[in-house]
């Protein structure tokens, strides 16, 4: 604590304006939710919160105490006291707005202020807590508040490891730290797995344009800057990879392949306030369609629940698929740099690693894998760390995951420096202010304070209508590891950039595999892909089709806000437009439909999402 008053004093000799932050020490959270397990296994939420936000009120009283010690004036506030007012949706509400007005005056009566983090109140002025990684949340909806109100800011977020890495550096060992990284590939990391900071705090800082720095609490180095995109970053096909071991994953097959079957899915989903990852909706035949997707594992048994009675309504079959892992990698070069995919998927054939399922983004690939290790014989560097190693099977636990993490992060050659990770190039798109922050006159705060409201909504930035794509299929795909490597090899070679990739378990040892390419390339694609599924298999066929119209749903909380997919979704449903196939990121949504109707699904979007 001391330290941490050390650094704020710091902070504020060097001309600046400083609010700092503060989580629950060590295991005070744990502790307390322990307390409530003494009373009842079934404790209500509302009392969770005022229980839960107790050890944020501790640290920020206390926080406050050492900078007093210190001989500099501080003032400490829980996150009700600087009006942080959330919805009623106990154990992880969402931020509604903020009034800035007690922060800015405890600023001009020259304070370090100190807030507990967390936490905030409903309009009932009941307390309520955000949730995971709530801490963070606040740090950067104040940072955002204050800018709107006026200020020039900068957010730091003190953890204990030095930055972003290009992945878990417990996994592989000789991942690098990143000097910066833009607001997107962070967003992709975080929904991946990388654990550094939640989806949430990122998507306040996009939004509002706050620059982040994650850095170590122990040290005074720089960290990794969380900036907006620099051309720069588009040199960059791949800057991380990340593994996610928690996730479950659900494939209804036989759906209906018509309008509104999706909606009805996914909105009984938002409904549960169930946030789904990964969607891969499969093309479809004789009528019917598998959709593929996942959820977290402590959402499974409700999941499931959810979807029984609509899987029987709609004469399908759901089956909950064994472990998984998703291992993604994501880059700003993706968008215009060729191979990826190709390079990926060789790097997993070449340990034997099967897919069972892909999902690409603008600027991500992930792919699915089965944590099937009952026989799996442990290899050096393969077992977890002592300290989640709690049994037997926990060291079983995503062993083939993080082979393919080992793999992926050696194919794109991550560990070695590069602009913007590690070999001191200048300019790379963001340095620190060096002038103090400066307020806004008075009269321009109530305009900015009337636009904190909703602040923490789904911001949908834009919708798009691309009519140049081709898609091609491939059915009844032997699932073996390689195929997909030897697919987009010969893809590859001839030059040809792949947009969207799809693939779907649609029968026991089969796959479908379907990937868009530009319609000016299709028949070149189209025959060097069967050229190849020939070669693998006699059963397996091949379908071009250039009438189709790919519409992308871009913004901020596109996963983390349960119903973004609902609204898109429906409004498509509403038209009698049928869904061909699905593609999810953070942030981005894209779904395949018939180009006849591409114009009319892109005005409905817009409507619906409001954007010009």
């Amino acid at each position: 604590m001391t330290e941490a008053a050390r650094k704020a004093i710091r902070a504020k000799h060097a001309g600046n304006h400083v609010i700092v932050v503060v989580s629950a020490q060590g295991s005070t959270t744990d502790d307390l939710i322990a307390k409530a397990a003494e009373i009842t296994a079934r404790p209500s939420p509302r009392e969770m919160d005022t229980l839960l936000a107790t050890g944020e009120q501790i640290s920020c009283a206390l926080a406050a105490m050492a900078v007093h010690e210190l001989g500099e004036k501080a003032i400490s506030f829980t996150g009700p006291q600087i009006g942080i007012v959330t919805d009623s949706t106990h154990r992880k509400a969402r931020i509604k707005k903020i009034d800035t007005h007690r922060l800015r005056e405890a600023l001009d009566d020259g304070n370090i202020v100190i807030v507990a983090g967390f936490q905030g109140m409903d309009e009932l002025e009941d307390i309520t807590t955000l949730g995971r990684g709530g801490s963070d949340t606040t740090a950067v909806a104040v940072a955002a508040a204050m800018k709107l109100a006026g200020y020039e800011v900068e957010c730091e977020i003190y953890t204990d490891v030095d930055g972003v890495y290009t992945t878990d550096p417990r996994v592989v060992p000789d991942a690098r730290k990143m000097d910066a990284i833009s607001y997107d590939e962070m967003l992709e990391m975080a929904s991946m797995g990388a654990g550094v900071m939640h989806s949430r705090s990122i998507e306040f800082a996009k939004k509002f344009d706050v620059p982040l720095m994650v850095r170590n609490a122990r040290s005074d180095a720089i960290g990794t800057w969380i900036v907006p995109t620099a051309a720069w970053m588009g040199e960059i096909p791949v800057c991380g990879a990340a593994l996610a071991a928690d996730e479950a994953r659900i494939a209804l097959e036989g759906v209906p392949d018509q309008p509104g079957v999706s909606h009805k899915i996914f909105s009984a989903l938002a409904a549960a306030n169930i946030a789904v990852d990964m969607i891969a909706q499969s093309v479809g035949r004789a009528g019917r369609a598998t959709i593929g997707f996942t959820v977290i594992n402590t959402d499974l048994d409700r999941t499931i629940k959810t979807l029984k009675p609509i899987v029987a309504e709609l004469g399908a079959t759901l089956v909950q698929i064994g472990k998984v892992s998703k291992v993604s990698v994501v880059g700003a070069g993706m968008r215009t740099v060729s191979g990826v995919a190709e390079k990926m998927f060789n790097a997993l054939a070449a340990e034997g690693i099967n897919l069972k399922m892909v999902t690409t983004g603008d600027i991500k690939i992930s792919v699915l894998i089965e944590e099937d290790a009952a026989d799996l014989v442990l290899e050096p560097g393969d077992a977890p760390t002592e300290k989640v190693k709690k049994s037997h099977e926990d060291a079983k636990k995503a062993i083939i995951g993080r082979r393919a993490l080992r793999a992926v992060h050696a194919a794109f050659g991550l560990a070695k420096p590069r602009k913007g990770a590690g070999d001191n190039t200048p300019a790379i798109g963001y340095k620190p202010r060096s002038a103090p922050l400066v307020e806004a006159a008075a009269k321009d705060r109530e305009s900015a304070v009337a636009r904190l409201d909703g602040m923490e909504d789904v911001l949908v930035s834009g919708v798009h209508l691309n009519t140049d794509q081709s898609r091609i299929t491939i059915f009844d795909l032997p699932d073996v590891p390689g195929n997909c490597a030897r697919v987009f090899n010969a893809v590859a070679s001839g030059g040809t950039l792949v947009d969207m990739i799809v693939q779907n378990m649609t029968a026991p040892g089969r796959a479908e595999l379907s990937f868009t390419v530009p319609k000016v390339d299709l028949a070149h694609a189209l025959q060097r892909t069967q050229d190849v599924v020939r070669a693998l298999d006699s059963v397996a066929r091949v379908v071009g089709d250039a009438d189709v119209a790919v519409l992308y749903v871009l913004g901020v909380g596109m996963r983390t806000h349960t119903g973004v997919a609902r609204n898109m979704f429906g409004a498509l449903a509403q038209k009698g437009i049928n869904i061909r196939m699905i593609n999810t990121s953070e942030v981005c949504i894209g779904v395949v439909v018939e180009s006849a109707r591409g114009d009319e699904a892109l005005a409905c979007l817009k409507a619906v999402f409001r954007v010009k």
